[in-house]
């Protein structure tokens, strides 16, 4: 029970310092501005699940691929390593608004280039549309799908899925998975709800240099852990 509690804490203390500020927290902010608020929660939720889910089973499958030994070294190096990184962020950002806008620029383009979505024509018109819909879009809302993509591919290979995955590593899976969805999910809904207003107030250097700490002191633990 303790390990799933220690891996669930770190997990959620994690994924919310990463998730603040980062791209996929200011578009979904930006989409949910333009489109129904349910369906951008809802994409982005189920892409942070899907992919917790699956960084958690690489990492509870690579003890058994490597040595338990050699896991914990990496992890406790992915810990230092993704610590100084967020701490060089912290110091060296430019601009607090940088990662907004060039978000909002991506979308605006995306915008431009599928312009109205949303928007109605006469029945024949609609039928033809629906035949040269993508598959998935038979299924599932556009808007679900494209908040989806945004941040699942948004998330993938970044220092939280890298990081979730040495955790799963190292502590107990279910514990790191339930933390890694809480903790997205808090973030996620926050943008959502809060809008551009909410992400334009966050400062990324306090968040970076909050979330390179933590990342400083996950490895100490580690490394401690490793020595006795």
């Amino acid at each position: 029970m303790t390990s799933i509690v220690q891996g669930f804490s770190k997990s959620l203390a994690m994924t919310v310092l990463s998730e603040i500020g980062d791209k996929t927290f200011f578009a979904a902010a930006i989409l949910a501005m333009r489109h129904p608020r349910k369906l951008v929660l809802l994409g982005c939720l189920a892409a942070l699940i899907v992919m917790t889910i699956l960084s958690a089973v690489v990492g509870w499958a690579a003890p058994n691929l490597i040595s338990r030994k050699w896991t914990h070294h990496i992890t406790t190096l992915l810990f230092f390593g993704f610590g100084l990184w967020s701490l060089w962020d912290a110091f060296m950002e430019n601009g607090e608004a940088e990662e907004l806008a060039e978000v909002e620029a991506k979308l605006d383009a995306d915008w431009k280039a599928n312009p109205g979505t949303v928007k109605g024509g006469n029945k024949a018109d609609d039928d033809s549309k629906k035949e040269r819909q993508p598959f998935l879009t038979q299924f599932f809302s556009p808007i679900f799908l494209k908040a989806f993509s945004i941040t699942f591919f948004g998330e993938w290979g970044d220092k939280s899925q890298l990081a979730t995955i040495g955790l799963a590593a190292d502590e107990n899976p279910f514990g790191v998975v339930l933390g890694g969805i809480l903790g997205p999910a808090v973030c996620t809904t926050a943008a959502v709800l809060g809008g551009k207003s909410l992400a334009s107030q966050i400062s990324e250097k306090i968040v970076a240099l909050s979330g390179g700490v933590l990342f400083i002191v996950f490895g100490i633990q580690s490394l401690l852990s490793t020595e006795s």
